[in-house]
């Protein structure tokens, strides 16, 4: 859409920002100002600039060009800008012949004396050259000046202009700037050029208001000097602005400076950004408010992508940030790359979002918030990741190395599996060096995710007893698992009983159940006490669960070992442990000597105590590699008691590290060592040693190594904990460390590490294990730990957190809910926010009071809640009265890892109120209209909820089919109606439309009750039916109607109602409002669905339509039918060939072999013979369309083609059918083979007159008989009364014409005959035709019912009926019903004839000569201009006899253009045949006579009136052959064939010129003349209405004249006006009108004039009964002669009574009269539309006049009458048709 430039002038009010937002065009022009938005990253060459000039005055420039005048080249003025006062300034003036003649100018100087030149009078320029003449300017004061010089020469004069002006301020800038669009609070700009066109220096100043900004906003300009100024657009809201910038002008300092303005114009819009996952197609889950990472292996890193989507047209500023929270956090887990940006219209942003988890088993939730400059609102978005770590066993937890002799060596495997998708650290608490008689390889490292390591363990004791060393495996981020190792050393002096697994597990048992340990093995077993578990263990019966349930967590068992409190098998909780060695760690940190043989060893003491009641043997495990030894390495400890060693540190090498951790086990010395008796196995106690042998003054090793996490985090709970951390050692030399307790040891000492010192080996690494209770006074970002690294001053710092935070729960709106009032027995549902602010994992759970259950509740009622999580819970309100609500339900919450321990509450506030709620109905009748039956609409009604609460119901709905003439069962027929949702809830004082689905199954009347039901909080109904609304709709079918034919060609002399029976259309048009089938709904619509040429039709409706019989080669027939739609809704129809139902089949799957109905037809259609136009089409409701089929008479014989007609679901099959004659063989054409007559009372003693038509379609004429036969049969069969009577039974019918066989009906009987008749032609065939009529006895069934004249007219369409297609004439009426008559009455009708043509104007004729006794039509004959329209009169005049009348009355029109054409032809004809008499030339000396002359021919008579110029030629005989004589002759003729083809060419060439055949126009006439006396019992309102005449003699009798009878022609006019004039006079006499005032009022009379002796009346002209005793010819002269004397007979009889009328009463005919010429000019004046007959009535009052101006006004008013009478007068004579008086007034 491009915005023109007037657009940006309009007001803000009417300048849409649709148009602004939409508006893209292309580069701007002078007229079009198109909107480009840009980018604030654009130039300025984007926006939309507008340049004009703009300056303190309108001065214009000089022109720099010159011209060209009269062959001279000048400048055609010359300006002085740069002028001062006192001084002179010259200007020149060139003079250039550029002619090739001589030129010779006479000058005129200047007239002031400010502009002075010296030049002679005549300035002569020869060809080519040159003059120039200086002007010289001299001002005397500061003004403007203006002069001119004149130059005159032969060709002309011309003048050159002076002029001096004053220098002024001139600014150029653009009319309108138009930025770029811009978002709400963000910016964008846009340049534009401010110049100086003046020569003078201008100081500029620029003011506007926000939100647009100018830059600079003031500077000085020198001449043509330009500046770019800078347009800012900072919107605050989205509006479309329009601002004018003000620029003052001129002189610095200057108060009075002038202005211009610009236009500065912009958009903005609100920006609005989404986020997208990139990953999802479905548009469902695009703008997803959570991220979901799924679970992660500790330590790794995940990064999914969010893209950043502005739909928006403006470019987007945002942040995306963390949202704001009550909740610390330490260190978030999830990071994103993208902290802000900006986003172009329509663009993306991609942005990648990574976690990284740091603490094993836990889940992450974190909040960012997309915020954009300017939008409305911001977008959340959740991150949600689960931390997982490694899931390690092993796959044995024993291993057993049996019985080895002394110094042997045992190798044990056992496997590591690790479960986990994560990478798993292990570490052996095992010092694998040699220290120890067990050893396992490796003894630290890593397993691979969903992998398995296999480890060698190695048992290679020193001293003969049983050895147990229960040895700690620690995981990194897991808890320890434990590995049993038992073996025995024997030897040749010693063989202890060999220790066993099952020892194992009777001595936990022992100490389980404080039993004895001397209680044997064998007294166990045979007590049935025990039994194995799943290990192959022994256990007593009932101790396996609580084994499983005492036992100590894997952390504290490690803690345990390490600090050597116990062994491993030792449990706190149920005794004390059986020994105990401290210290557990030994640090040797002494500075050595300068070398190794000064005594440099150290030592430091180790307690050993012994818990138990035994005496024990303690032996340590000696290695002579070692640097450190204990002393003594054995000896015995008794009960109770303590005992010490001492550690030697005696390093062997100077400048390194050692540690080793040294064991030393213990067991019973006493210990029975016999089979059978239980044994203890030994216990073994650790000391961590680590030492250095650095010598002073030498730099300890460079450490190099890492701590992962460098910040241990502990739960916010104030219970004990345990962590991990990894400490490696990245160098290539050892490394030690030992924990610092110098910087914080507070602090330090409340978290407990092991261990706590140690040596790492290059490329190992040591997994600590750190233990504390946090506690609510420490730290909230931690303390620091400090290991000392390499016993030298490098340390590393360990941060830990460990504090507890007290359970917090947020609730959403201060621990409040509010729910809108909601209606009684329903439920409102409203959504309730809590979050943890917590670090700690909670539980919660919703606790309800039970009296408020059923009021209300929360889903889900119960969950968790991860640190930083908010959760939506669902409240539901459900009130049982209506009354407000306070309820307080509780939320308790409680730390997942120790459930039932610090149990936290909140307590919400639900307040609710409940009500009544009502549903209604906006309008309580819903009309639908019309709807195709089997289509569907969707139509919606307006359901409203005035009450203050959201209301739930279901709806459903009867239904009724309001058609009287249907019948069926409600309870299974289909309901129409569908809702499209039945149950629906409506929110407080709103509307909502309800979607519901029509689909009608027939065609009928439906009515739809809806009615509504409220549903409580369960869905349930809980009220009973109300009725909301009405629906009302009519289904209906797609219907054609045929309301008009007319016919063309060889039809077209045929009337109306012949070609409505011709095609059956009142057949057709009963099946086209026929209702259709369910299999017609189902083929519908047109397709190909048939493999033959004669395509099968699925409808029963089969009809004939008849194109009647002409001769070969005569012209095409023509039908041309006027369909209707009458319905309301569109029809599609189509007019199917069998060719368009047939499928197109390939070439080899045709058949060769057709049929003859298939030959018939591929005949028919290869010819053209049947031609519909249009085939296809569709009419709108009230639309018309005419439909023509034309018929060709190409071949002789009947032509039968079957088309289907296809309307919507039904399907029709038109059988056109078509006869073609020979030139000389006679037909007789029957429009139908049925006839029923008008049905007659058996009481009718002068049944009417009936009449059939028989209609003569050859060349030739044909003479017709009836066989009276069955009419005698029929007559003796009903007791010799003439049934039926044929009055004509024989005749002769002309070529083209129709004859009428008259028929008389009288039934016997009431009941219906049926009468086979045989119709012959001489020569011909004979033909059967089947008349019917009824009889019935009731003379008032009759009378109720109109006159219709059965099969014998077409149905009266009630539509307005149109012009066909061509139609030059339109007839207002086309067919006259008179209904019911009395016979020798005179009835009138007016109707009117239009010309549709605008340019030509048409010459009429009505042809009465078949119809020419009673019927009479004036004027007759006339011409209507372009567009006139003419009044005719039909006047009827029954006949003497009953008789059903059905007239064709035909009018002929020939068009003016027509006649003209043929007027030149025929005088070119003239001259022609002219010339050709009188010019000759001989080329033959044997002249013969054989000359060509112009074959003159009578000419056609065209019968309307002829001009002057046509009237001398004389028409054309009619159409007959030749006779034989003429054949005879003609062939007897000697030519040859060249003289033949000559002659022919001669007559074509010189025929005369036809005149234009006429078109034709029928009226058909339908009337039931009856007797008077059954008129008058039947109709006793209506017989005044007529008057009776005398009937119409026929052409050549005679009728006798009376005293009274009435004057025709010229004599009837002349009476007319004279009495007008006359009447007129009297009633403007103000004596005869005062005089008529004083008369008494007594009633006017109209009687009718006494009858003449010839006239008869009503009662008088009964037909005489006996007509009916017979049907021959002598029957019908004996009744003429009878009729016409009784009547004479009658009339003499009556005339003495008639003549006593009184004769002071007007004639009735004369009022009658002038009445009806009042009334014909009324409606002609109606028709022109100087009349309104539906003008509403208009009464005036008029003020009272006084009694002394009366006579005065009257006088005045009589004169003005008179004039505007005469001018009215003058007016309807020259308007007014032929032979119509003007009315009396």
């Amino acid at each position: 859409m491009v915005v023109t430039f007037e657009s940006y002038c309009k007001p803000l009010s009417t300048w849409p920002s649709a148009m602004l937002a939409e508006a893209r065009g292309p580069e701007p022009s002078p007229s079009r100002a198109p909107w480009n938005p840009s980018t604030p990253a654009q130039d300025s060459k984007d926006s939309q600039i507008h340049p004009r000039q703009r300056g303190g005055k309108n001065r214009g420039k000089a022109s720099s060009q010159r011209s060209c005048l009269f062959g001279l080249e000048l400048n055609p003025e010359l300006v002085w800008e740069d002028w001062e006062l006192g001084r002179e300034f010259t200007k020149t003036l060139v003079l250039k012949n550029i002619h090739s003649k001589l030129q010779k100018l006479h000058v005129r100087p200047p007239v002031s004396k400010f502009f002075a030149t010296i030049t002679p009078q005549i300035v002569v320029l020869s060809p080519g050259t040159s003059f120039s003449m200086p002007i010289c300017f001299r001002p005397l004061q500061r003004c403007e000046y203006e002069d001119c010089i004149e130059f005159d020469g032969k060709d002309g004069s011309f003048q050159v202009c002076l002029r001096a002006i004053i220098p002024c301020h001139a600014l150029e800038v653009p009319d309108s700037v138009l930025l770029p669009i811009c978002a709400v609070q963000n910016s964008s700009k846009t340049k534009f050029l401010l110049k100086n066109v003046s020569k003078l220096q201008t100081h500029f100043q620029w003011k506007c208001t926000a939100p647009f900004q100018l830059s600079p906003e003031q500077g000085l300009l020198k001449p043509s000097q330009e500046c770019p100024i800078t347009a800012i657009f900072r919107p605050q809201e989205a509006l479309v602005y329009q601002k004018q910038a003000s620029c003052k002008f001129g002189d610095e300092g200057d108060e009075a400076k002038s202005c211009c303005k610009v236009l500065l114009q912009g958009l903005a819009k609100y920006p609005f950004i989404q986020l997208r996952d990139p990953g999802t197609t479905d548009e469902k889950e695009q703008c997803g408010p959570e991220l979901h990472f799924g679970s992660l292996p500790i330590g790794q890193s995940l990064q999914k992508p969010i893209e950043v989507f502005n739909p928006s047209p403006v470019t987007a500023s945002f942040s995306l940030s963390r949202s704001s929270s009550e909740i610390h956090l330490l260190d978030s887990e999830f990071s994103c790359d993208v902290t802000e940006g900006k986003v172009a219209a329509g663009g993306s942003l991609r942005a990648l979002v990574t976690y990284t988890p740091a603490e094993v088993d836990t889940v992450s939730v974190e909040y960012l918030s997309l915020k954009c400059s300017g939008a409305l609102n911001e977008t959340p978005l959740k991150l949600i990741g689960n931390c997982v770590g490694p899931n390690v066993s092993l796959t044995s937890s024993v291993l057993d190395f049996g019985c080895v002799e002394e110094g042997g060596a045992v190798v044990q495997t056992v496997e590591l599996v690790n479960s986990a998708p994560v990478e798993a650290f292990y570490q052996w608490d095992l010092d694998c060096a040699g220290n120890s008689v067990f050893s396992i390889q490796p003894a630290s490292g890593t397993v691979c995710p969903h992998s398995r390591i296999t480890l060698q363990a190695v048992y290679k004791p020193t001293q003969p007893l049983p050895h147990h060393r229960r040895v700690t495996c620690i995981i990194l981020h897991r808890d320890p698992i434990f590995l049993d190792l038992i073996g025995t050393c024997h030897s040749e002096l010693r063989q202890p009983v060999t220790l066993k697994p099952e020892h194992l597990v009777l001595y936990k048992l022992c100490w389980y159940r404080r039993l004895n340990p001397q209680d044997t093995l064998t007294a166990v077993q045979q007590q049935n006490k025990g039994s194995f578990d799943r290990e192959g263990m022994l256990w007593p019966e009932g101790e396996q669960s609580d084994h499983a349930q005492d036992k100590r967590t894997p952390m504290e068992e490690y803690y345990e070992s390490c600090l050597g409190c116990m062994d491993p098998l030792s449990w706190s909780s149920l005794s004390s442990p059986p020994i105990s060695v401290e210290p557990s760690e030994l640090q040797f940190n002494q500075v050595v000597a300068s070398s190794l043989s000064t005594t440099s060893t150290s030592s430091q003491p180790v307690s050993i105590t012994n818990y138990t009641t035994g005496k024990l043997r303690l032996v340590w495990t000696a290695t002579p590699e070692s640097p450190f030894t204990v002393s003594p390495s054995s000896c015995d400890l008794a009960p109770l008691k303590s005992t010490s060693f001492r550690v030697t540190y005696d390093p062997k090498q100077l400048n390194t590290l050692h540690g080793v951790q040294l064991e030393c086990f213990a067991y019973y010395k006493d210990s029975p060592q016999v089979e059978g008796c239980l044994l203890c196995p030994p216990w073994c106690v650790t000391v961590r040693v680590i030492g250095h042998s650095f010598q002073q003054g030498k730099e300890h090793f460079m450490p190099r190594c890492s701590l992962q996490p460098s910040r241990v985090v502990f739960p916010a709970l104030g219970v004990l904990s345990y962590r991990t951390a990894l400490f490696r050692n990245c160098g290539d030399l050892p490394l030690s460390f030992r924990l610092d307790h110098s910087s914080t040891p507070a602090l330090a000492e409340s978290v407990s590490v092991v261990p706590s010192c140690g040596l790492i080996q290059p490329g190992k690494h040591q997994i600590l294990t750190l233990r504390t209770t946090p506690s609510e006074d420490g730290p909230k970002q931690g303390f620091s730990l400090h290991l000392q690294l390499n016993a030298a001053k490098d340390t590393k710092k360990l941060t830990v957190v460990s504090v507890v935070e007290k359970l917090c729960i947020s609730l959403e709106g201060d621990n409040r809910l509010h729910f809108q009032p909601t209606a009684v027995g329903s439920r409102t549902r409203r959504s309730h926010h809590i979050r943890n602010l917590c670090r700690v994992p909670l539980r919660f759970q919703w606790s309800i009071p039970e009296p408020d259950q059923e009021l209300i509740c929360v889903e889900p009622d119960a969950g968790e809640l991860h640190p930083n999580e908010s959760s939506v819970q669902i409240w539901s309100f459900s009130p049982l009265c209506e009354k407000s609500y306070t309820l307080t339900p509780t939320l308790s919450f409680w730390p997942i890892q120790t459930p039932g321990c610090n149990e936290s509450q909140l307590t919400l506030e639900v307040v609710g109120l409940g009500s009544k709620g009502l549903i209604e109905a906006e309008k309580t009748v819903v009309d639908v209209g019309d709807i195709l039956v089997g289509s569907c609409q969707v139509i919606q009604v307006p359901l409203v909820n005035n009450s203050p609460c959201p209301v739930s119901f279901c709806l459903s709905v009867q239904q009724m089919l309001l058609d009287e003439d249907l019948t069926y069962d409600p309870g299974t027929e289909p309901k129409a109606l569908r809702f499209d949702c039945e149950r629906e809830t409506i929110v407080s004082h709103s509307k909502v439309l309800l979607r519901s689905t029509v689909r009608p199954h027939r065609r009928a009347q439906y009515l739809w009750t809806i009615s509504c039901q409220m549903l409580n909080s369960s869905g349930i109904v809980c009220s009973p039916p109300r009725a909301v609304c009405e629906v009302r709709a009519k289904s209906v079918f797609p219907t054609l109607r045929v309301i008009d034919v007319c016919g063309g060609g060889s039809v077209g002399r045929l009337s109306k109602v012949h070609l409505w029976k011709l095609f059956s259309l009142d057949s057709l048009n009963e099946h086209m409002r026929s209702n259709t089938s369910p299999a017609g709904l189902a083929y519908r619509t047109t397709t190909r669905n048939s493999l033959s040429s004669s395509p099968s039709v699925f409808a029963k409706a089969t009809l004939d339509c008849n194109f009647s019989a002409n001769p070969m080669n005569s012209k095409s027939s023509v039908f041309v039918l006027m369909f209707h739609n009458p319905g309301s809704i569109p029809v599609d129809w189509a007019f199917l060939f069998p060719a368009d139902q047939k499928l197109e089949m390939e070439y080899w799957a045709e058949t060769a072999q057709f049929s003859s109905t298939e030959l018939s037809q591929m005949k028919v259609e290869d010819n053209h013979l049947f031609v519909i136009s249009p085939r296809s089409g569709t009419l709108l409701p009230g639309q018309q369309r005419a439909v023509q089929f034309t018929y060709s008479h190409d071949f002789v014989g009947t032509d039968r083609f079957p088309v289907t007609l296809k309307l919507y679901g039904r399907e029709i099959l038109l059988n056109l059918e078509g006869l073609t004659l020979e030139k000389d063989t006679p037909c007789l054409h029957f429009a139908s083979r049925q006839h029923v007559f008008t049905s007659v009372s058996i009481e009718d003693c002068t049944p009417p007159k009936q009449v059939y038509e028989l209609n003569n379609c050859g060349a030739v004429p044909l003479r017709y008989e009836v066989d009276v036969t069955a009419l005698a049969q029929l007559q003796v069969d009903n007791f010799n009364h003439p049934v039926l009577v044929c009055l004509n039974p024989e005749g002769e019918v002309l070529p083209g014409k129709t004859a009428m066989l008259e028929w008389i009906f009288s039934p016997l009987e009431a009941k219906v005959y049926h009468m086979d008749v045989s119709i012959s032609v001489q020569g011909g065939d004979s033909t059967l035709v089947r008349f019917e009529g009824c009889g019935f006895d009731s003379p008032t069934l009759a009378s109720t019912k109109p006159f219709k004249c059965s099969d014998t007219e077409a149905s009266e369409p009630c539509v307005k009926r149109g012009p066909f297609p061509g139609q030059v004439v339109f007839l207002s009426e086309d067919s006259v019903s008179l209904g019911s008559i009395p016979v020798c009455s005179r009835s009138s009708r007016i109707f009117f004839l239009t010309n549709l043509s605008h340019t030509d104007s048409v010459h009429y004729k009505w042809d009465e000569q078949s119809c020419q006794q009673v019927v009479q039509i004036r004027p007759e004959k006339g011409v209507l201009c372009p567009e006139e329209s003419a009044l005719c009169v039909l006047t009827f005049t029954s006949t003497d006899y009953p008789t059903c009348y059905q007239l064709d009355v035909t009018c002929q029109m020939i068009q003016e253009n027509a006649l003209t054409q043929h007027r030149d032809a025929l005088q070119s004809w003239e001259e022609e045949k002219e010339r050709r008499q009188n010019d000759f030339t001989l080329t033959d000396k044997n002249l013969t006579e054989k000359q060509g002359v112009l074959m003159e021919e009578e000419p056609v008579s065209v019968p309307v009136e002829q001009r002057p110029p046509l009237r001398k030629y004389k028409t054309l005989p009619p159409i007959f052959f030749r006779s034989c004589c003429e054949t005879v002759g003609s062939i007897c003729t000697k030519m040859t064939k060249a003289e033949r083809g000559a002659q022919r060419e001669t007559a074509k060439s010189l025929r005369r010129p036809e005149p234009p055949q006429p078109a034709l126009l029928h009226l058909g006439l339908t009337a039931h003349s009856r007797r008077p006396v059954e008129y008058l019992a039947r109709l006793p309102e209506q017989h005044r209405r007529f008057q009776a005449v005398r009937p119409r003699q026929p052409e050549g009798t005679s009728c006798p004249a009376g005293p009274l009878s009435t004057t025709h022609g010229l004599e009837r006019d002349l009476t007319m006006h004279v009495l007008t004039s006359l009447l007129r006079d009297i009633l403007e006499d103000p004596a005869f009108i005062f005089s008529l005032n004083a008369l008494s009022p007594r009633p006017i009379i109209y009687q009718l004039l006494p009858p003449a002796p010839d006239s008869p009346t009503f009662s008088q002209l009964a037909p005489d009964p006996q007509i009916l005793s017979g049907g021959t010819g002598q029957q019908k002269e004996q009744r003429d002669t009878a009729d016409s004397e009784g009547a004479a007979g009658r009339w003499r009889d009556n005339s003495p009574t008639q003549s006593t009328v009184l004769a002071e009463h007007a004639p009735a005919d004369l009022s009658e009269d002038v009445l009806l010429n009042t009334l014909q000019n009324l409606m002609m004046e109606a028709v022109r539309g100087e009349l309104i007959l539906t003008a509403h009535p208009r009464a005036v009052t008029l003020p009272p006049v006084c009694t002394r101006s009366r006579k005065m006004s009257k006088a005045m008013a009589r004169s003005e009458k008179t004039e505007r009478m005469k001018r009215n007068l003058q007016g309807h004579k020259s308007q007014r048709p032929a032979n119509i008086p003007f009315p009396l007034r």
